[in-house]
């Protein structure tokens, strides 16, 4: 981090006062009264065993979470009831603030524990002709005599089609369209959505009614022009109000605060307009968003959620465990300074990527990068792998056909791209062919002296690999297992062999590292 940056958070510090605001989907809160609208398996005193035991220690567990996450305000989701948020209230004395709101014949609703004065409640009703889901909470702040809204979400799981949660981005980006355009609000909950959702729900037709259009990203305008993401750099410069998701911040493997299959995704969103980067009244705090996972609630790539054991004819509680998602938040201030917040920012030195390494610090590029000096050392038809000594490489998806293998080049880098967590050149333009390098394969990464599980060599190419092949996945002699993966899977090696790999493509891929084999000649049979 910058000098510069750290003094402009020292400045914050002493010249105006901060909050955090955080949002946690508790997973399914349910007090032991029967009022025939919970799961069956939070019908209290059955086989079940959703009884006082298993009860208080899912309140103490919430608790536990609340007092050390210890924000000033809390966006909830999955709560039952009112007296289930008043039972919180008064084992949190700490909060003095709460508001809630369900539909009368909803299993769960919404709400907020807050320190911070609440001055209103409201909420957006989002009906459907056969459902039923959950209002949008709006709930009005004061704060050091400044207003803003936060708006508490829980848009329908993905039991459901995308046309469904269009609607409710419908609905809230009407509602905040009639606010002034520097009132300053904060989008917050479970929205259901990976902050990536153009990417993620396009293969599956149940998800994708929509002709890929999706409400936290196309509806709430997290991506303009060609589902580029918005970012600091283009923030403030839109006529259209746009949204900023605060999982940008985050490397590509940490964008997670659920997961799915062992995959990472991210139901929980905190998005930002640009009236909260105007340095007027209320300002995000850039880099202050993250994901609050200590090692009770994630160890070992397992979020630790509250357990239920799915047997013939119950589900049983077995009384320990949290919550299948993990609380996000962010920090803001009462900054009454005229700078913008991203200035000091904009004026880090060596702001501009120079290096490869530098494209993995980045988003999107908004001027053209020039990478000298590159050798190309992988290639399949349009695809190609390109790295500088002493710097990282990075992957060419498509248009490198003219790349040749164990060349070195001056490329102008024009547009990057993340494919669910992988960093690409998505737009490239050749200024100079260099020379032919003969040692190129010198650039590869030997699997003796590498961890292959660490995110830092995405994109390298590994050699010297060995394991035995089990459905689709390489079981390495330390006991560990990568995943193999190819986009012609008659080439992966078959069930039982055992292989060396030559040249594999190391790639992340939602959170986890895969080694992708582009032929037959990336690996060979026997040790």
């Amino acid at each position: 981090m910058s000098k510069i940056f750290l003094l402009f958070l020292f400045v914050i510090t002493l010249n105006a006062k901060t909050f955090s605001i955080a949002t946690y989907n508790v997973e399914n809160l349910f007090d032991l009264n029967k009022d025939d609208n919970e799961y069956s398996e939070f019908i209290p005193n059955t086989p079940s065993k959703w009884n006082e035991t298993n009860f208080n220690i899912k309140i103490n567990n919430l608790i536990k979470v609340i007092k050390d996450m210890n924000v000033d305000i809390l966006a909830l989701q999955e709560i039952e009831n009112r007296e289930l948020i008043q039972l919180l209230l008064k084992k949190l004395p700490e909060y003095k603030y709460y508001s809630f709101i369900k539909y009368p014949d909803s299993a769960i609703g919404i709400g907020f524990l807050s320190k911070i004065e609440i001055k209103e409640n409201t909420n957006l009703d989002v009906k459907f002709r056969t459902k039923q889901f959950r209002p949008i909470l709006e709930t009005t702040f004061i704060y050091e005599n400044i207003e803003f809204k936060v708006f508490n979400n829980h848009w329908p799981s993905k039991a459901v089609g995308e046309s469904y949660r269009i609607k409710y981005a419908k609905n809230l980006q009407d509602r905040i369209s009639s606010l002034p355009k520097d009132y300053d609000y904060i989008l917050i909950g479970d929205f259901n959505s990976d902050y990536n959702e153009m990417q993620t729900f396009k293969s599956n037709q149940k998800l994708n009614n929509t002709r890929g259009l999706t409400g936290i990203n196309q509806i709430l305008n997290t991506v303009i022009n060609n589902n580029v993401f918005v970012t600091y750099d283009d923030i403030l410069k839109n006529e259209k109000r746009v949204h900023y998701n605060l999982w940008l911040e985050l490397s590509n493997n940490e964008r997670f605060s659920s997961k799915y299959m062992e995959q990472n995704v991210t139901p929980d969103n905190i998005l930002l307009p640009a009236a909260l980067f105007d340095s007027k009244k209320i300002s995000y705090i850039p880099n202050s968003f993250s994901v609050f996972k200590p090692n009770y609630l994630y160890e070992n790539n397992v979020i630790k959620r509250w357990q239920i054991d799915d047997e013939k004819f119950f589900k049983i509680h077995k009384g320990e465990g949290y919550s299948d998602h993990l609380p996000i938040y962010a920090k803001f201030s009462t900054n009454k300074d005229d700078t913008s917040p991203l200035k000091s920012i904009e004026e880090t030195p060596n702001n501009t990527p120079t290096t490869i390494s530098d494209l993995y610090t980045k988003e999107k590029l908004t001027t053209p990068v020039v990478l000298k000096n590159v050798v190309v050392i992988y290639k399949d038809d349009e695809k190609a792998i390109i790295k500088k000594e002493n710097d990282r490489a990075i992957f060419i998806y498509s248009k490198a056909k003219e790349l040749k293998l164990g060349h070195s080049y001056n490329l102008q880098i024009n547009q990057i791209f993340n494919f669910n967590g992988l960093k690409e050149i998505k737009e490239f333009t050749v200024l100079d062919e260099l020379k032919k390098v003969d040692d190129f394969k010198s650039l590869y990464l030997d699997a003796k002296n590498t961890d292959i599980f660490d995110f830092k060599y995405e994109n390298e190419v590994i050699t010297n690999l060995k394991g035995i092949v089990k459905y689709s996945k390489l079981y390495l002699d330390d006991g560990k297992i990568i995943k193999l993966y190819s986009h012609t899977r008659n080439i992966l090696p078959k069930n039982g062999e055992t292989i060396t790999i030559t040249n594999g493509h190391l790639a992340s891929y939602k959170g986890n590292m895969q080694i992708i084999l582009y032929s037959t000649t990336d690996f060979k049979i026997g040790f």
